[in-house]
């Protein structure tokens, strides 16, 4: 039963996995990859009790109280991240001039983006892999704000200024996001 005052969120720790905190930062380790990030407020304390992670707060206002919240899905999120991982779909979309897309390094290069001359860069962030097969783009890796930031970069990179979006279609664009990659 919840005491009165405090807030309190609770986070299963499955096997496989060990969850380590120490001045605010939080380790996440699964049996591939290791996660890292600092989770600190001067009022939430995180703790790592058997296979729980416990977070509270003593009788938060509402910015500590959504805090919170943020900090477990964090977690939730890393250890999503380490155990299955995270995979985005993208679709090419182009109506006359075909798109061929190429990775090169840490920069996701489109070429032929509406019969430009030159190509369009998309920064490729951290450890997320990036493959093409015909017109779909497919993301993947253990962060998922480093996937979701890489698929942005895209999105962006291949946004027509100064056209009416409902005409010109042209781009790549989400079409799906989750978990249950292997990372």
């Amino acid at each position: 039963m919840p005491i009165a005052g405090i807030s309190e969120k609770e986070i299963q720790i499955p096997e496989g996995v060990t969850v380590t905190i120490s001045d605010g930062l939080v380790t996440v380790k699964g049996p591939k990859v290791e996660l890292t990030r600092i989770l600190d407020h001067i009022r939430i304390d995180i703790k790592v009790a058997g296979d729980k992670v416990n977070l509270s707060c003593e009788y938060p206002r509402r910015a500590e109280n959504a805090l919170l919240g943020t900090f477990n899905a964090h977690i939730q999120n890393m250890i999503i991240g380490v155990t299955e991982g995270f995979e985005y779909k993208m679709k090419i979309v182009y109506s006359h001039f075909p798109v061929k897309v190429s990775v090169k390094g840490d920069i996701f290069v489109i070429d032929n983006f509406v019969g430009e001359k030159y190509p369009r860069k998309a920064k490729i962030i951290g450890d997320t892999k990036v493959v093409s097969k015909g017109d779909e783009v497919v993301l993947t890796g253990a962060n998922k704000e480093h996937i979701g930031q890489t698929a942005a970069n895209i999105e962006k990179a291949t946004k027509i200024k100064g056209y009416d979006p409902r005409v010109f279609q042209d781009g790549i664009y989400i079409t799906q996001k989750g978990g249950g990659a292997s990372a």
